[in-house]
């Protein structure tokens, strides 16, 4: 949701996640961002003359596109008065030690002090099997680690349907309690500039909710999205995970 069709990152949608946010925060939410986007930045930003494999695309790409992604952060959400703070973390860091207890020690005085963490992996040096397969899995460990009572995934689709999302008579499926399985109506598909698809945040959200986190998928290209699916959710399409006991 935050590229547009060229892959390019999509500041227009980026400005209104930001709007929200900030709505969150002034109604005493405690908000941490997992945020993708450091890639799509800067392939828009550099053109290379020169072939590059997929690990070195991914490693200049990315550190030069956080960069650029943090920052149209940092001035969107100074319009606010609101402070930001970046974390980068790979895979490791969520091993049960020294760098797991550091990594939640850093959140929680950014929570404390009123500033939001936006978190993405460290793509310069995470580029072997110990990746993370997509923010999906990244957003629930943080979740966890965290103690969150509620994660919202934010989709380009309005949550898990009952069948094929391009047909019409096709109905999101509004709550999945802790027994229920769906796994017949999971698409495989994802979109092309992202390395998640509704597959992983199927799994994931399933994982969260067993921890006993409420997990809420919906589209984040709807206006005014996430106050909505907090707020007035009945009012809302979107697929919620209800926390098991």
């Amino acid at each position: 949701m935050l590229t547009t069709d060229k892959g390019k990152l999509n500041v227009t949608r980026l400005s209104a996640l930001v709007d929200q946010i900030a709505w969150l925060k002034e109604h005493r939410y405690e908000v941490i961002l997992v945020s993708s986007g450091a890639v799509a930045c800067g392939r828009s930003e550099l053109k290379v003359e020169y072939a590059l494999d997929s690990v070195e695309q991914r490693q200049l790409y990315s550190a030069i596109g956080q960069v650029k992604l943090i920052n149209h952060y940092y001035d969107l959400f100074r319009e606010y008065g609101i402070h930001i703070g970046q974390v980068l973390t790979m895979k490791e860091n969520f091993e049960e030690g020294e760098q797991y207890d550091n990594q939640r020690a850093c959140m929680e005085v950014m929570l404390d002090n009123g500033v939001i963490p936006i978190v993405n992996e460290n793509d310069t040096v995470s580029v072997t099997g110990l990746m993370f397969p997509d923010n999906d899995e990244l957003a629930g460990l943080i979740a966890k680690m965290m103690g969150a009572k509620t994660r919202v995934l934010l989709s380009n689709i309005d949550g898990i349907y009952a069948g094929d999302p391009s047909e019409p008579s096709s109905e999101v499926i509004r709550l999945v309690r802790p027994d229920d399985c769906i796994d017949e109506y999971i698409q495989t598909s994802r979109s092309s500039a992202g390395r998640g698809g509704m597959e992983s945040k199927y799994h994931t959200a399933q994982s969260a909710a067993a921890e006993g986190i409420r997990v809420i998928i919906a589209n984040g290209n709807r206006d005014n999205i996430l106050p909505g699916v907090l707020t007035c959710p009945e009012d809302i399409i979107h697929t919620e995970f209800v926390p098991r006991k």
